[in-house]
C-alpha cells in the first residue's frame, strides 16, 4: 500500500483553459498526459457533520477515485492526512492508496462498512511541464480552473514553488496559493442542503 509524502500548491486560474495553454506553451512548456479524475467522497455515516466544520468533515473521508488515462482506467482508495496550518496553508500532506479493480466495488463495501457518498468531483487534467516542474491544469466540472503542482527532486519547499509559479507569469489569485477544491465543493453542498 503506497504512501505518498508531498507538499503541493493548488491555485485557482482566472483565464480561461485555452489562454492558460497558450500561455505555458509561449513559457515553453510541454504537453504531457491528459486523464479524467472521478472522485467519490465518503464518509462515515455516524458522523454529526452539522456539528463539524467541512476541514473536519473531510479529514474523515475516504475517496474512491477512477482515473480514465486515454481509455485505461485506473481504481484507488485513498485516504489523505493534511497538516494545515492556522492561515490555511497545507505545510504537509500523505496519501495513503491501494488500488482496486472496481471502484464501484469499492463505494459497495465503504457502504457496507457504514459510510455514504457526500460529493463527487469529477475534472479533467492535462499535465504540463519542463526540466524542472510538472504542472496539473484541473478542470473541474462545476467551471472553476486550477493548476496543481507539488514539490520535487528540483524544487523542494512551497516557497520555491511559489516563486516558479510567479515566474510563469500565470493569471491566478494571488492571495491564496491553497485553493482546497474538496473544502469549497463540500462547503457549497451543505449551504445548498440548508436551504
Amino acid at each position: 500500500m503506497p504512501i505518498k509524502q508531498e507538499n503541493e500548491i493548488t491555485i485557482r486560474i482566472l483565464c480561461s483553459k485555452e489562454e492558460l495553454i497558450k500561455h505555458l506553451e509561449e513559457k515553453g512548456l510541454k504537453k504531457g498526459r491528459k486523464f479524467r479524475l472521478n472522485d467519490h467522497y465518503l464518509i462515515p455515516k455516524k458522523l454529526k457533520i452539522e456539528e463539524l466544520t467541512v476541514r473536519e468533515i473531510l479529514s474523515k473521508a475516504v475517496i474512491i477515485r477512477n482515473i480514465d488515462n486515454d481509455g485505461k482506467s485506473v481504481n484507488k482508495i485513498t485516504f489523505k492526512n493534511r497538516n494545515i496550518n492556522e492561515k490555511g496553508e497545507i505545510v504537509s500532506q500523505t496519501a495513503t492508496s491501494c488500488e482496486v479493480l472496481d471502484y464501484t466495488e469499492g463505494i459497495r463495501l465503504f457502504e457496507e462498512l457504514g459510510y455514504y457518498e457526500i460529493m463527487n468531483i469529477i475534472e479533467d487534467d492535462i499535465i504540463y511541464y519542463n526540466d524542472k516542474i510538472e504542472l496539473a491544469i484541473k478542470d473541474v466540472y462545476n467551471g472553476d480552473l486550477f493548476i496543481e503542482t507539488e514539490t520535487n527532486k528540483n524544487i523542494q519547499t512551497i516557497e520555491e514553488l511559489k516563486k516558479m509559479i510567479e515566474s510563469l507569469e500565470i493569471p491566478f489569485e494571488k492571495d491564496n496559493y491553497f485553493v482546497k477544491k474538496a473544502e469549497e465543493t463540500l462547503d457549497k453542498i451543505l449551504k445548498e442542503k440548508e436551504c
